[in-house]
C-alpha cells in the first residue's frame, strides 16, 4: 500500500559557514556506488539575505539561524577538529535529544559536525546543472524557499531534531535528495523535481500522548520517557494544529489517562488526526482497552461542538506493550465510516486504517504524472498493484467513455472498501480487489477479454510498493510478463535500485522526484519503464 516511514529518523544537522568543504571521512556512505554520486553534490551552502520575515515556531527565515547553540554548532563546523568522536555530541535516533549516537540507514554513527550539505551554488558539472534546474524553477524562487530557511524552536531547543535538513536551504535540500537519487539509479532523463511547501503540508498527525491526565503531551517521547508536546508543529495543516489544543483539553475532561511505557500502565497510547483539503477532520483515539470507550461516548458531543470540521471520531484498541502505531480492531464512535480526500477531481474516500500519501499536493502531483505516462502508453489495461484507496487505478481509468480496463488490488481492506465507494460515485468502472499483490499473474490474466489475457504491448503495471520495494519475486514476474510498460512509484531508492536490477530489460525512460518530506531526506520518486527490443 505504499506507506512511507511517518516520521522519518532523526539525523544529526548543523549549519556551516561558506567556504570549507566537509573532510574526506565525512563522506563515507553505506555504499560505493552512493559515495561516487554523494561526493559530485557536497558542498556548502550559501548564506542567505540577513532578513527575517517573523519568529516563533515554523517562522520562515532569510538568514542562517542565529541561537547561540546554532553559533557554537557554526564555530566547531568552521574546520577540521582535533577532539575524538566521542566528544562529539550526537542525537538520540529516539527524538534527537543529545546524548544517544544517532544511527544512518547502516546504523553507524554519523558526528553532528560532520553533516554532509548539498551544493546549490558552483561546484562539479553535474551538481552544478541540477541546482540550477531546481533554484530556477520561478514557483520556488517567487515562494522564497530557494533561500529561506524555516525556524523551529523545538528543532532550535533540541527538543525534536527529526527535520535533519531544517536549517539548510530548500534549493539545496532538492538538488540534494535528486543527486542522491541519481547517484543510485541508472542513468535516465528527468524531469524538474516537484518541490513543496516546507510548511503546512502534513495532512496527518501521530501524536504520542504522555504526561498526565490534568496536564497532557501530544508529540513524542524524550530519551528519559518524558512527554515532548509538539502541538504546535508547523509541519501540520493548520486545521490539524488548530485542533490538536482542544483535543488535549478533551483527555483531560473525558479522565483518558495517557499511558506510561516504562510503568505499562494508563489507556490513551496515541491521538491519529487527518485533515482532508477541504477541511474535515478524522480523529482516533488509539486505546490499551476498551475501559475508556464509555468515558469518551460520554463527553463525545462537547467535542463535536468544540471542533465543528470533525467528519470522523473512531477509536482504534492496541493491547500490546509494542512500539506499534495501531491495532487491529477499529470502533466507529461518531460521523462517516470514511473522510473525503479531494485530489485531482477525485474523491478518494479514506476510513480509519486506509493509507493516504501524507502530503496531498504531492499525491495531487504524483497521481497526475503517472496518469500523463499512462495516457501516453495508452494501454488496454492497467493493473495497480498496492493501490492502497485508488488513487493511480482511478486516474488510470479516466473518463468513462474510455474502455480501459482497470485493476487495484491491496492488502488492506479498509483501503479497497474505500476505493470501490469512489469508483462508484465517479461512474468508473474500475475493479478493486483486496488480496496480495505477489499473485501479479493470476490478477493481471484476469484483465483478459474472457480470461484470454492481455498482449504485452496493450498492458501496462504500477506499483507502489513499501520502503521495502516490491522484492525479487515480484521483479522476476515482471522481468518475464507479458509486460511492456510498468510505472515504479517508490519512496526508497535504495530498494528501487535493487528491484531494478533484478528486471533489467524494463528500462527507465522518465523519471520525477517529488519532495514528499521536506526538511527530510525523504522523498518519492516515480519512474516509467519500458521494454527493451529484443
Amino acid at each position: 500500500m505504499g506507506a512511507c516511514a511517518p516520521r522519518p529518523s532523526p539525523t544529526t544537522s548543523s549549519s556551516r559557514p561558506s567556504g570549507r568543504r566537509l573532510p574526506r571521512w565525512a563522506l563515507r556512505s553505506p555504499s560505493r556506488r552512493t559515495t561516487r554520486g554523494a561526493r559530485r553534490a557536497i558542498a556548502t551552502v550559501p548564506r542567505a539575505p540577513s532578513s527575517s520575515v517573523g519568529s516563533g515556531p515554523g517562522t520562515l527565515l532569510a538568514k542562517p539561524l542565529g541561537s547561540p547553540r546554532t553559533r557554537r554548532v557554526r564555530r566547531r563546523a568552521a574546520g577540521p577538529t582535533r577532539r575524538s568522536s566521542r566528544s562529539l555530541r550526537a542525537i538520540s535516533p529516539r527524538t534527537g535529544a543529545p546524548g544517544a549516537t544517532p544511527a544512518t540507514s547502516t546504523g553507524r554513527a554519523r558526528p553532528r559536525a560532520c553533516r554532509a550539505v548539498p551544493r546549490c551554488a558552483s561546484g562539479s558539472r553535474g551538481t552544478r546543472s541540477r541546482s540550477e534546474r531546481v533554484s530556477s524553477d520561478p514557483g520556488l524562487a517567487a515562494s522564497g524557499l530557494a533561500t529561506g530557511l524555516l525556524q523551529c524552536d523545538h528543532f532550535d531547543a533540541w527538543r525534536c531534531r527529526s527535520c535533519s535538513l531544517l536549517q539548510t536551504p530548500y534549493a539545496a535540500q532538492l538538488a540534494g535528495k535528486q543527486a542522491a537519487v541519481e547517484a543510485l539509479l541508472p542513468p535516465l532523463p528527468w524531469l524538474p523535481p516537484v518541490a513543496s511547501t516546507q510548511s503546512g503540508f502534513r495532512n496527518k498527525a501521530k501524536m504520542v500522548v504522555a504526561g498526565a491526565v490534568g496536564s497532557p503531551t501530544l508529540g513524542i517521547l524524550g530519551p528519559s520517557g518524558e512527554g515532548v508536546d509538539l502541538r504546535d508543529c508547523a509541519l501540520h495543516t493548520p486545521g490539524i494544529v488548530a485542533a490538536l489544543p482542544v483535543l488535549a483539553g478533551f483527555v483531560t475532561r473525558a479522565g483518558l489517562t495517557p499511558y506510561d511505557v516504562e510503568q505499562r500502565r494508563g489507556e490513551l497510547k496515541h491521538l491519529l488526526v487527518t485533515e482532508s483539503p477541504d477541511g474535515g477532520l478524522m480523529v482516533r483515539f488509539v486505546l490499551r482497552s476498551q475501559e475508556p470507550v464509555a468515558r469518551i461516548r460520554k463527553h463525545l458531543p462537547s467535542l463535536l461542538s468544540a471542533l465543528g470540521e470533525v467528519r470522523v471520531v473512531s477509536v482504534n484498541l492496541q493491547p500490546e506493550h509494542k512500539a506499534i502505531l495501531e491495532g487491529e480492531q477499529e470502533i466507529l464512535l461518531a460521523g462517516d465510516p470514511t473522510l473525503t480526500m479531494g485530489v485531482n477531481g477525485f474523491a478518494l474516500h479514506l476510513r480509519p486504517q486506509g493509507f493516504f500519501q501524507t502530503n496531498t499536493a504531492m499525491a495531487a502531483a504524483l497521481y497526475a504524472q503517472a496518469q500523463e505516462w499512462i495516457d501516453e502508453v495508452d494501454p488496454d489495461a492497467v493493473l495497480d498493484l498496492y493501490c492502497g484507496v485508488g488513487g493511480f487505478a482511478l486516474h488510470a481509468a479516466g473518463p468513462p467513455a474510455r474502455a480501459r480496463r482497470v485493476l487495484g488490488v491491496e492488502i488492506s481492506a479498509e483501503a479497497i472498501a474505500g476505493a470501490r465507494l469512489t469508483a462508484a460515485e465517479a461512474g468508473l468502472d474500475v475493479r478493486f480487489e483486496a488480496g496480495d499483490a505477489g499473485d501479479a499473474a493470476s490478477w493481471l490474466a484476469s484483465l483478459g477479454a474472457s480470461g484470454a489475457g492481455v498482449d504485452a504491448g496493450k498492458a501496462l503495471v504500477v506499483v507502489n510498493p513499501p520502503r521495502r520495494g516490491i522484492g525479487p519475486e515480484l521483479a522476476t514476474w515482471l522481468e518475464s510478463a507479458p509486460v511492456d510498460h510498468v510505472v515504479y512509484s517508490s519512496c526508497n531508492a535504495t530498494t528501487l535500485a535493487r528491484d531494478l536490477a533484478a528486471m533489467p530489460s524494463l528500462r527507465p525512460v522518465a523519471g520525477r522526484l517529488l519532495d514528499m518530506f521536506p526538511n527530510t531526506d525523504h522523498y518519492e520518486v516515480v519512474l516509467r519503464l519500458e521494454r527493451a527490443p529484443g
